[in-house]
């Protein structure tokens, strides 16, 4: 994943909104909902994941299924909130697991943009981003999602460790439960712990989960973990906004430095 040091170069660069010279987007293409920030004017999208016509879901699962159709809701959707003439630079959340071809699929998308440059970011990062928490202190990020649940372990704000299951909010019903969720979650971090040569996810544990996503919404799912898992769960304020916000705060880190502020021709720097 391409970071941004945390002691940031002067670049000459005005902050947003003031810099003319070019604009910013942070992007969370979830599976139920698209997500964007645009610099200068804030939270701008928070709607489905469809195509027009039909409203057809290209993502599912945290996979995009549908690039061509990504793309053209994306135009739809931003094109005209864009500078006619402004290359973005453009940061976009992508999953941790499968996050390999999640990501050439959403940087092929996002070329409807006319990007400038393209970052990605594990969207377990940007939970913990967009929470403040200490990244230099291993933390366990919960984002129950719509049709996606991930476990990550984070330390030094790398990914140490991730588990994903295909249950979300989405599937409540009669027959899956918000114990089914919880139950996924605990037995994904029981495996992790097995599995955990060192101290990083127990010490993780014991400083509590990290829980994003529409499931940290639901007052039954954040008990259920708290008295299975014998660990404190903290919500992140507005959590199913939290990976966007993330973005937005890297976004906004990326414009000052000195490596994307100036004019340069279009890259791609995979997460």
């Amino acid at each position: 994943m391409t970071t941004v040091p945390r002691r940031l170069a002067p670049s000459g660069h005005r902050p947003w909104p003031r810099c003319r010279r070019c604009s910013g987007i942070a992007l969370d293409l979830g599976s139920a909902r698209t997500r964007a920030w645009i610099a200068g004017r804030g939270m701008v999208l928070d709607v489905p994941t469809v195509t027009f016509p039909g409203a057809i879901h290209p993502i599912r699962r945290g996979t995009i299924v549908d690039t061509p159709g990504t793309a053209r809701m994306l135009e739809r959707l931003l094109g005209n909130r864009l500078p006619r003439f402004g290359r973005p630079l453009v940061v976009v959340t992508a999953p941790v697991l499968d996050g390999v071809a999640f990501r050439e699929e959403a940087l092929t998308a996002v070329e409807v943009l006319r990007p400038r440059t393209v970052l990605t970011l594990p969207g377990a990062r940007a939970i913990a981003l967009a929470a403040g928490v200490d990244l230099f202190r291993p933390q366990l990020v919960v984002d129950i999602g719509a049709q996606v649940t991930e476990v990550v372990l984070l330390s030094d704000g790398a990914v140490l460790d991730a588990r994903r299951t295909g249950l979300g909010t989405g599937d409540l019903d009669g027959t899956t439960t918000a114990d089914r969720i919880t139950g996924a979650v605990v037995d994904m971090v029981a495996a992790m712990l097995r599995q955990d040569r060192t101290s990083l996810t127990l010490d993780a544990l014991r400083g509590g989960l990290l829980l994003a996503g529409g499931g940290a919404l639901r007052p039954e799912i954040v008990h259920h973990l708290t008295g299975q898992l014998h660990a404190p769960v903290r919500a992140v304020p507005a959590p199913h906004t939290a990976a966007v916000r993330g973005a937005a705060g890297f976004l906004e880190a990326a414009h000052a430095h000195p490596a994307f502020g100036g004019r340069r021709p279009d890259s791609r720097f995979p997460g």
